[in-house]
């Protein structure tokens, strides 16, 4: 063995400190090999809607209630299903609820107990019984497990035992914890991996609960950011432009609340600013003309210092005729909305004046030391990532950029022109540069990753302009990429897959970012097959035109399935009528064989750590490494 290989197994000597303790571990992680996959969960384009996430987390796409049907149909009422079903998503809720009638009965504390340890005792069938222990509550781990692997004897000694220790918990006043530690733990097991294929921010009331809800999350998570959460990103780096269009996105909405209470950012003096700046004659917001312009001052100034995004046709305050106030666009002249432009200087339209200067350099400070939203984007950029090619699937939220021939797009933005895989690796590494080190320059792609007509997270020719100051829809349609018509085609879909790597006849493209309109007949199965589009469709704003509330996918050891959801009424509805998220199932890809954890990526390093522990072995058995007891 070389010098480097001595070291790695010395140090893996620290964990396994004999033969013993290698064998061990090498029985136990043959035995993980033929377990059956843990499943997966796909979410995307969560846009702020809290309740709802919370709601299809607390489900599992409607898993739960498939599985408690499966354990308890024959024992169970709908209705009696659907009332535990509720308990599982909001324990702590549920059993509030049902002690407004006075305390709960002991007898129903034992069948709620009875019941979930049957749940999770059938959930945790397909994990080891050391990985099962580990997701349960510390406090009640031993506790849980002798109540899930109790089996019956010749005496009946183990159901004795059983009935003791339940007769423990209530007796002690401990089933209503001991009831929200099953609720979580059968959570846990029902989903082994969530993937958010990304947009987590704007247009819903509460991305901020979002992200604590995902930073507690216990199970393996991945995030593929979507130009809404690059355009936060670049905002936390201080970058005037995201900010503005954060601001701007926000206001649109209605939600204060998420910049001021979620993150302490105040709007005071850009409001007060608005109100002495600008008039309401004409149908526009004082407030809204006032970030416009804020908006647009900055975006034309960026764009002038990277004439390398080859955004020219963005600079509209540069196109605008002051005397009429109208606006040339595609051989068209059409009038603005307003005339009410007091800060605008003609000869140079992008200057700031000395108040909106003061302005800028106030909101920029509360974006970059807003605590939480610091702490929000560290755990973006700690798990989140362009892409991420997991278990032969293929995620990212908005596209690869393609040219008119339905070639890769080559982007001349960096030091050689880069494409394909290669360019969303570079789009990646400025991304953290700009969080790490806040060089100017990556701060400012920050934010052509927001808008930028090649940006693998938005794909399109941005028209905020257009839709802010002209009537006519005509201007406001976005142009897309190439990319949004060849990934209908096969070819496509396999050409981008052998891009990263992926050659399996099980591979997929998994994608978000574009409504599905079920309404005008769109699927989101795309390619044959080789392509999902699931943006989630969790902003209500969309739901009319789509006519669904989006699509999650789910891949477990069967294979994949696709779920529909229609829209969530309320948290308030669900408590009180023990209403679910409807969700239709459409069975999509079966596997010929069942998926074993040794077929997955997880399969590949087991692999990997028991070639490494047979080194051990053969290095303890040479005595080139020295056991220990």
């Amino acid at each position: 063995m070389d010098r480097e290989n001595i070291k790695v197994l010395q140090l893996l000597s620290r964990e396994f400190p004999n033969r013993r303790a290698a064998f061990a571990e090498i029985i136990n992680l043959q035995a993980i090999l033929n377990l059956p996959k843990g499943t997966e969960h796909f979410l995307s384009d969560i846009h702020g809607e809290y309740e709802a996430f919370k709601h299809i987390m607390n489900n599992c796409s409607g898993v739960i209630s498939e599985k408690v049907k499966l354990v308890f149909g024959d024992s169970m009422t709908r209705q009696e299903r659907a009332e535990f079903c509720t308990l599982i998503y909001y324990p702590v809720e549920e059993l509030e609820r049902m002690k407004q009638g006075g305390a709960i009965p002991r007898h129903q504390y034992l069948q709620i107990l009875d019941r979930l340890i049957d749940l999770t005792r059938y959930l945790s069938s397909k994990y080891t019984r050391s990985k099962v222990r580990k997701a349960m509550p510390s406090e009640f781990a031993f506790i849980i497990d002798e109540l899930m692997h109790a089996q019956k004897d010749e005496d009946n000694n183990q159901a004795v035992y059983h009935a003791k220790i339940l007769d423990s918990i209530i007796g002690t006043d401990s089933a209503d914890e001991f009831i929200i530690a099953l609720c979580t733990l059968a959570k846990r097991l029902t989903v082994d991996r969530l993937h958010i294929l990304g947009d987590i921010f704007d247009r819903g009331e509460h991305a901020d609960r979002i992200m604590d809800l995902l930073m507690n999350y216990e199970n393996d998570l991945d995030i593929q950011w979507g130009n809404h959460d690059v355009l936060w990103m670049g905002a936390a780096c201080g970058n005037p432009c995201s900010i503005f269009n954060c601001i701007n996105n926000n206001v649109k909405y209605g939600n204060y609340e998420v910049l001021e209470n979620g993150y302490g950012i105040s709007m005071r003096n850009l409001v007060l600013f608005a109100e002495k700046t600008y008039k309401e004659d004409d149908g526009m917001d004082p407030l809204k003309k006032a970030i416009s312009v804020l908006m647009f001052k900055t975006e034309g100034d960026m764009v002038r210092r990277h004439p390398e995004y080859m955004m020219e046709d963005r600079q509209m305050f540069g196109k605008i005729n002051w005397d009429d106030y109208t606006v040339e666009i595609d051989g068209t002249v059409h009038p603005l909305k307003t005339h009410d432009f007091p800060t605008v200087d003609r000869e140079d339209p992008y200057r700031l004046s000395e108040e909106e200067a003061v302005v800028v350099h106030d909101l920029v400070h509360a974006f970059r030391h807003s605590v939480r939203l610091r702490q929000h984007v560290d755990f973006l950029y700690a798990y989140g990532s362009t892409y991420k090619c997991i278990n032969e699937n293929l995620l990212y939220h908005g596209c690869i950029p393609l040219d008119e021939d339905g070639n890769f797009e080559r982007v001349d933005f960096f030091d050689e022109p880069v494409q394909g895989r290669a360019y969303l690796d570079q789009v990646d590494r400025i991304a953290r540069q700009a969080w790490s080190t806040l060089d100017p320059d990556s701060v400012d792609f920050m934010w052509y990753l927001w808008g930028g007509r090649f940006s693998p997270m938005f794909g399109k020719t941005i028209k905020t302009f257009e839709r802010t100051y002209i009537r006519d829809e005509s201007t406001w349609k976005e142009p897309r990429n190439a990319y949004y018509t060849f990934h209908e085609e096969r070819r496509t879909a396999k050409m981008i897959l052998h891009e990263f790597g992926l050659y399996s006849d099980r591979s997929h493209i998994i994608n978000g970012h574009t409504p599905v309109n079920v309404k005008k007949g769109e699927s989101p199965i795309r390619a044959d097959g080789m392509l999902y589009i699931i943006d989630g469709g969790f902003c209500k704003a969309y739901q009319k035109t789509t006519g669904i509330a989006g699509y999650t996918l789910i891949f477990n050891s069967h294979g994949l399935r696709l779920k529909t959801h229609q829209p969530f009424t309320s948290l308030k509805q669900a408590l009180d009528e023990n209403v679910d998220i409807h969700s239709d199932t459409e069975i999509v890809e079966v596997e010929e064989k069942r998926v074993m954890v040794g077929d997955t990526d997880e399969g590949v390093e087991i692999r990997e750590r028991i070639s490494d522990l047979k080194q051990l072995l053969k290095a303890y058995r040479s005595g080139l490494i020295r056991e220990k007891d």
